[in-house]
């Protein structure tokens, strides 16, 4: 899949990240509550909080990626929710995992919790304290695309992706280029966005647009998955 500036180069500005994580382990807000100290450092939750060096968290889950009112996102953050990217448990526990590696764009000072049971109880204590996001309004943020949503939402066969990944791979390096990026590591919600856009036209490349419209939903998932896991 070829693509230029102009098209998957919107991606290569979002997420990267590791395998894909198991069923989340069930959190235990207490505990989340002292693990959320060293947060509080730079980040308020709960009833009157306000931005501080990091944004407010209440409402995080369900909020686009890189959107709070008030609040100067990295450019990186902010290119992923520019393409629908929302913050979910399952993002969330990716990025906790290790800010920098998710998004190697991100202003956050914070190497990661490696903990597979500590971000649980640390994600069950932002969703219980901080609440899930509200309806977004125009000129907030751009609302998630149902057709992209409801592919994030399929589980991805790895092994199906690894099979037909080989025509992206053919243009798409590892290591990227200037014009062709990388989209190994890409996180599946910005994967997809920029596929279903080709797919439907909104993004114009020749290659790409024919490419596209030869994948349906399952297949999207799947190399989607793929891409997410591979190193």
């Amino acid at each position: 899949m070829r693509a230029v500036r102009s098209g998957l180069a919107a991606l290569a500005l979002a997420a990267f990240a590791a395998a894909p994580p198991p069923a989340q382990a069930e959190g235990d807000p207490a505990r989340g509550e002292t693990l959320f100290r060293p947060c509080a450092a730079c980040h308020m939750i709960g009833e009157d909080a306000v931005h501080r060096v990091g944004p407010h968290l209440n409402g995080l889950i369900g909020r686009a990626i890189g959107l709070a009112a008030g609040y100067e996102f990295s450019e990186t953050l902010a290119a992923a929710g520019a393409e629908g990217a929302l913050w979910s448990e399952a993002t969330l526990d990716r990025f906790l995992a290790g800010p920098r590696e998710y998004f190697p764009g991100t202003r956050m000072v914070f190497r990661g919790i490696r903990s597979d049971d500590d971000r649980a109880h640390l994600i069950a204590y932002i969703a219980q304290t901080g609440g899930v996001a509200e309806a977004q309004t125009a000129g907030q943020g751009t609302a998630p695309d149902p057709e992209v949503a409801s592919i994030v939402a399929l589980e991805g066969d790895v092994a199906y992706g690894a099979y037909l990944s080989s025509e992206c791979t053919a243009c798409h390096s590892a290591s990227g280029g200037e014009d062709i990026p990388a989209i190994r590591g890409l996180a599946p919600s910005v994967f997809v966005t920029g596929i279903v856009a080709y797919r439907n036209g909104t993004r114009e490349h020749q290659v790409m647009n024919t490419v596209t419209r030869r994948l349906g939903d399952e297949e999207i998932a799947a190399l989607a998955a793929y891409f997410a896991s591979a190193e």
